[in-house]
């Protein structure tokens, strides 16, 4: 119930995109910090999204010293632990290629090495688990749209 409440405000406060507007666009913002930004609003969203969509969360921005890549979120749908890559894109370009595309097989790889060191750490080895990626593409002025792939692609060891 509480999960459907914050994730209402959240997307009501969304309602006319995540990222910045060209008014709250400061000077001295690189593109580069202002698609950082855009992506720390996206992942907060989708964290509420998540949620209010029944996973269980137990992890948000995972990394592991010495090995390279992050996990955005981990977290249980039903009995299968997930680990959820979310991108987030400002769609000022209709010709942009879509979030999913930026999840390429190095990308998939570092995820899976990251995995495997989340569950060895936890010492749920024999966990069901599997790799979501969740989309989200913001439009000024719009709802951002928001696409889950459960399983989206399965790790090469």
């Amino acid at each position: 119930m509480l999960s459907r409440l914050l994730f209402a405000i959240v997307d009501h406060a969304a309602r006319k995109g995540l990222a910045e507007s060209s008014a709250d666009d400061s000077s001295d913002a690189s593109p580069k910090d202002r698609a950082r930004r855009t992506g720390i609003r996206g992942e907060t969203y989708a964290y509420w999204y998540l949620r209010r969509h029944g996973y269980i969360i137990l992890a948000r921005n995972y990394t592991r010293p010495g090995i390279k890549g992050e996990i955005d979120m981990v977290g249980y749908d039903g009995g299968v632990l997930a680990f959820v890559e979310v991108k987030t894109r400002s769609a000022k370009d209709t010709n942009a290629p879509s979030p999913e595309a930026a999840v390429d097989q190095d990308k998939r790889r570092h995820l899976a090495r990251v995995a495997r060191q989340f569950l060895r750490a936890r010492r749920i080895d024999s966990q069901p688990y599997r790799f979501d990626v969740l989309a989200i593409e913001s439009r000024p002025g719009a709802r951002p749209e928001v696409r889950l792939h459960k399983g989206a692609f399965t790790p090469y060891n």
